[in-house]
């Protein structure tokens, strides 16, 4: 491993960096999307809510590989070109989004209704109601399912390598392919993964334990 080391790191260092860009903008994006869908899914208009239940449940129950191919083949060809990293994280973003915004719904209904008629009664309007009263009640709820989502966003983005998208998983088969061998590099792959995987999972158990001890 130690000449694997020598001899390839800044490749496999060049992926780590792209699939920590890539998965640190799918997050950012798949938040912002799954929480208007989560919080659009209760909505009172009929339409509204109806829209964004079939949005997640749509892209929830394709395969991730099925919407990445989506942008990188079918797209260029009939709209314009899109590189194979940006198609891997707008199929993730879209993808993670949807599960996301089904632990904000879920979290979202786990707070008395009571708690909304009370806020309405004292004369919020619903976005205040909604903004002071149940979100932070939901979110201690959310923090631990969306933990999770959050990890396998990150795992996920080892579909980039199905696409070229130059992240870690596609340097670690370019290695393999070139040196044959396997068990050494695929082993530092996941090295590389556990380098984000594990402080995430840390992190995680942080703001949950802090939140407990708030509430």
């Amino acid at each position: 491993m130690a000449d694997l080391i020598q001899n390839y790191l800044p490749q496999l260092l060049t992926g780590f960096v792209n699939t920590l860009i890539a998965s640190s903008i799918a997050l950012i994006f798949s938040l912002l999307i799954g929480t208007l869908m989560g919080i659009l899914q209760i909505n009172p208009s009929k339409i509204l809510s109806t829209l964004a239940t079939w949005y997640v449940e749509f892209f929830r129950n394709i395969p991730l590989l099925v919407i990445v191919m989506f942008f990188y083949v079918v797209v260029p060809m009939y709209w314009f070109n899109i590189s194979g990293f940006w198609a891997g994280v707008l199929g993730l973003t879209i993808y993670t989004s949807s599960f996301i915004a089904d632990n904000v719904r879920a979290g979202i209904l786990s707070v008395e209704k009571g708690q909304m008629e009370a806020a309405l009664s004292q004369g919020m309007t619903r976005n205040q109601a909604m903004n002071l009263i149940v979100m932070p009640q939901a979110i201690r709820k959310i923090i631990p399912p969306l933990g999770n989502q959050v990890i396998n966003l990150v795992k996920n983005s080892s579909i980039l390598a199905m696409v070229a998208g130059l992240d870690l998983m596609y340097y670690g088969d370019l290695v393999a392919s070139e040196t044959f061998i396997t068990l050494s590099t695929y082993t530092l792959v996941g090295i590389f993964y556990l380098f984000i995987t594990v402080p995430l999972t840390l992190f995680s158990q942080k703001i949950e334990r802090l939140l407990n001890r708030r509430y």
